[in-house]
């Protein structure tokens, strides 16, 4: 007979602090997806009710009263071209500021790292009329454009990860004849798939839940993006309160961010680990 292992008090009280923090969790996720399968008449029912029969329906109603695949569509398209446009320009901006020896280079790095402490509510107004005076409202420009500018913090997360990459690689392409461009493109691109999952969870999660840009610079309904079509099943006139309608909508609208973290949760997690080692 083999003998059973005790495990430590301290082990135990980890294991109920941990199990208590994921209930505390999941609690309300559960909640979501059981009101988004339940009637209107039993989604305030006290006590809730637990077992009862699925309306499946509730989702296929979220489509009916709503464009919600044009929202999808529209979400979809603001969201590839912003991270497609975060990645390239923040890791081009990142290997200047790694590995080219500048006149003023860490000044400017400072000057840009400085503009993280600037609120967003600072820039909202001059940044909202430089895009009226270029005629960009009611499109998804103002949405997607300024991506491709770069981002001061995931320009520090990829300038921190290639400052570990060796300089030999480098020195070795520039033998071969490379020049910057595509010593970027071939070879430090290719090692940093762990910032660039981490680039990506972040901007594909901040975008996708952003309601306050499609606010301000979306004035035409059919240009909605998801985070906005949510306010219509809770204070819309035309469709009123409905709780089980909002919360099937709300269950839609969080599988993308589940699935991309978890597709992505390895390299996200190395990715942040190795970002923040190199100086």
């Amino acid at each position: 007979m083999t003998r059973r292992t005790r495990l430590p008090i301290g082990t135990w009280i980890r294991l109920i602090v941990l199990s208590t923090g994921c209930f505390a969790v999941l609690l309300p996720v559960a909640w979501m997806v059981l009101t988004s399968l339940k009637a209107p008449d039993q989604v305030f029912v006290t006590p809730p009710l637990w077992i009862f029969t699925p309306q499946w329906h509730n989702y296929v109603e979220v489509f009916q009263l709503v464009p919600f695949q044009r929202y999808i569509l529209n979400t979809a398209t603001i969201v590839g071209f912003v991270v497609l446009g975060t990645l390239l320009s923040c890791s081009f901006s990142a290997y200047g500021f790694a590995r080219l020896r500048a006149p003023g280079r860490n000044a400017i790095f400072l000057a840009l790292m400085a503009t993280l402490m600037l609120p967003t509510t600072v820039t909202l107004v001059p940044t909202y009329i430089v895009f009226n005076h270029l005629g960009w409202l009611n499109t998804f420009k103002p949405l997607i454009l300024p991506a491709f500018f770069g981002s001061a913090f995931f320009i520090f997360l990829f300038r921190q990860f290639f400052l570990g990459i060796p300089r030999e690689l480098e020195e070795a392409a520039r033998i071969d004849g490379a020049g910057y461009l595509r010593i970027w493109w071939t070879i430090f691109l290719p090692l940093s798939w762990p910032v660039i999952a981490t680039v990506t969870v972040f901007t594909f999660i901040g975008t996708y839940n952003d309601f306050f840009g499609p606010v301000i610079y979306l004035s035409d309904e059919s240009k909605y993006t998801i985070a906005v079509a949510l306010s219509y099943f809770s204070g819309s006139p035309r469709i009123g309160p409905q709780m089980h309608l909002t919360m099937a909508a709300t269950t839609i609208a969080a599988l993308p961010s589940i699935l991309i973290f978890l597709l992505a949760q390895r390299y996200f997690i190395r990715g942040i680990a190795v970002s923040g080692v190199n100086k």
